[in-house]
């Protein structure tokens, strides 16, 4: 492939098998390519044996036009055989994929080629997408991540449009029989995989028309999700990713559960003041039932804890939590004044283990299987893990960071426990702009590497820093639905931002704080948490004495 891409030298084949297209359909398709606004494509029509005149017809009629090509086959092979005799047959320096029904905006090449001048190095491009009904109606509009490959493990969220350079198609194989219904997955997983750069275009391109013989529509969708699993198991084994594949919904979304044949060392790291607080009617000491919980329902069986306390901390409470494993608890004095961030640097000094699980005190074990689960996501690449958070009254307090607009907010917050999400991304393993530090596992060495949390914020925003700051390292962020806590925080409490705090996050994360690279779908207002707008107050920035 060349090394860079200039206007004259970028041919785009739009693909399209067909299999007995109803006409108003054909049309509309045809209609919208040979609408482009970018030059430089050819439409390559593949008859996948329809054996139907009038499709026979209206092929002969749009191959008048020089830039479109038919390719006929003579029997009915599937729409891999049929996208792979396509493919065989294209042109084109890259490979635009479109559905025989579906419709492009005119600009969607223009767009695309746009792309490819500013990232000559892509290999795979892909856009966002709407729905279009066939009363007109447009809908849906998924407005996709940045590339997300954690995510891309549990859907096939790249979809429509898909653009890929040819070379590389070929170079991985093309498309695969036996993987019918699924065989844009299987490709998807493949190119990504060897890809130098794979680009994300924000702009919806695509739409994916709906209708009753649509894929989506049909009763009987096993053998397109039995594809999409060996697709999948196959990209584990060439990835080197030991784990098995399961479905978590009947809409095709996947879950990767990994096997951990050794489990490292975990230290959960635990600040408290020793507070009480009423929970399920009784009174309980936070803390001590906090480390109750992880010790009596958690499976991971290589992980101490280290609480660090504050002064004020009850004689009481330090020794009950020490008389709950005395080899598996430790209580550390912090004796300056309040500063969670500096708090938590504190114990992270003093804890033994190079994992590091950062943990509130008003937290309870759910899933017993929670750990298991967050370090089996750890990989050289990935620089922290957080959970799925549920309020007492069993409704989400966190999926993950949002930010954009210049706020922060918590993905998913009053949600029910079991909502889908949009495009079920509340039932995804998947990339995030950041975790709240309630529950963030990390590398010791990440933690080290990025400084770890900034005493700058001794209240608020900690750990949208620290997220922010491992995102510019380099590394990913992933949020999992299948680590599930309570987080005993009250959802009426009135929050109150530092302002500042607040003034530093601004003028230090402008940039990441305008927009948010993997959650672009429209935020209900009920998600507000601690938000950059919700300054009330200045206090000075306490900072631990030298």
């Amino acid at each position: 492939a060349a090394a860079t891409v200039s206007e004259r030298e970028v041919l785009f084949t739009v693909l399209v098998p067909l299999y007995r297209t109803q006409p108003d359909h054909f049309r509309a398709m045809v209609a919208s390519v040979l609408a482009q606004t970018e030059p430089s494509f050819e439409l390559l029509l593949v008859d996948d044996g329809s054996a139907d005149e009038e499709l026979t017809a209206l092929l002969a009629e749009v191959a008048v036009d020089p830039r479109v090509r038919v390719v006929a086959l003579q029997e009915n092979v599937g729409i891999s055989g049929a996208s792979a005799a396509g493919l065989a047959a294209a042109r084109g320096t890259f490979v635009a994929l479109l559905d025989h029904d579906d419709v492009l905006e005119p600009r969607a090449l223009e767009v695309v080629h746009d792309a490819l001048v500013r990232f000559p190095e892509a290999d795979v491009l892909y856009t966002d997408e709407d729905q279009l009904h066939d009363d007109g109606v447009v809908q849906a509009t998924f407005r996709k991540p940045a590339f997300s490959p954690e995510r891309l493990r549990g859907q096939n969220y790249v979809g429509h449009l898909s653009v890929f350079r040819r070379q590389l198609m070929l170079d991985v194989g093309g498309f695969r029989l036996g993987f019918e219904g699924s065989q844009d997955y299987d490709l998807v997983l493949r190119a990504t995989e060897r890809a130098r750069a794979v680009v994300h275009i924000p702009e919806v391109l695509y739409h994916w028309r709906i209708h009753e013989a649509s894929v989506s529509h049909r009763e009987e969708n096993a053998p397109v999700f039995d594809a999409a699993h060996r697709a999948l198991a196959e990209h584990l084994e060439r990835t080197g990713i030991d784990g098995q594949v399961e479905q978590v919904h009947a809409a095709g979304v996947y879950r990767i559960r990994r096997t951990l044949h050794e489990r490292p060392p975990v230290t959960v790291v635990i600040p408290t003041r020793g507070s009480r607080s009423v929970i399920h009617g009784a009174d309980r000491v936070m803390v001590v039932e906090a480390v109750a919980s992880l010790l009596a329902k958690t499976t991971y069986p290589n992980f101490d804890v280290l609480v660090v306390a504050d002064t004020p901390t009850p004689a009481e409470v330090r020794q009950a939590l020490v008389d709950l494993a005395p080899d598996r608890v430790r209580v550390i004095d912090y004796p300056y004044p309040f500063n969670y961030a500096d708090k938590i640097n504190y114990g992270v000094v003093r804890a033994r283990a190079d994992l590091l699980l950062l943990l509130n005190d008003d937290t309870e074990i759910l899933d017993g299987g929670w750990l298991d689960t967050m370090v089996g996501l750890l990989a050289p690449d990935v620089g922290m893990v957080g959970a799925k958070l549920l309020y007492e009254d069993g409704t989400i307090q966190h999926l993950g960071l949002h930010v954009g607009l210049g706020d922060v907010q918590h993905i998913a917050e009053g949600e029910p426990a079991d909502d889908v999400g949009p495009f079920a991304a509340h039932l995804l393993d998947r990339e995030v702009s950041g975790v709240t530090g309630a529950c963030a596992l990390l590398p010791r060495h990440v933690f080290e590497e990025v400084g770890g949390l900034s005493p700058a914020f001794p209240v608020n925003f900690n750990d949208v820093d620290l997220g922010f700051k491992i995102l510019d390292a380099g590394y990913r962020i992933i949020a999992t639905p299948h680590a599930v806590l309570h987080h005993f925080e009250s959802r009426t409490r009135q929050r109150r931002a530092v302002a500042t705090e607040v003034a530093f996050l601004r003028g230090r994360w402008a940039h990441r704080l305008a927009s948010d690279d993997f959650w672009r779908e429209k935020v209900p207002a009920r998600w507000a948490h601690v938000t950059l707008r919700a300054a009330q107050r200045t206090e000075p920035v306490l900072r631990r004495p030298s």
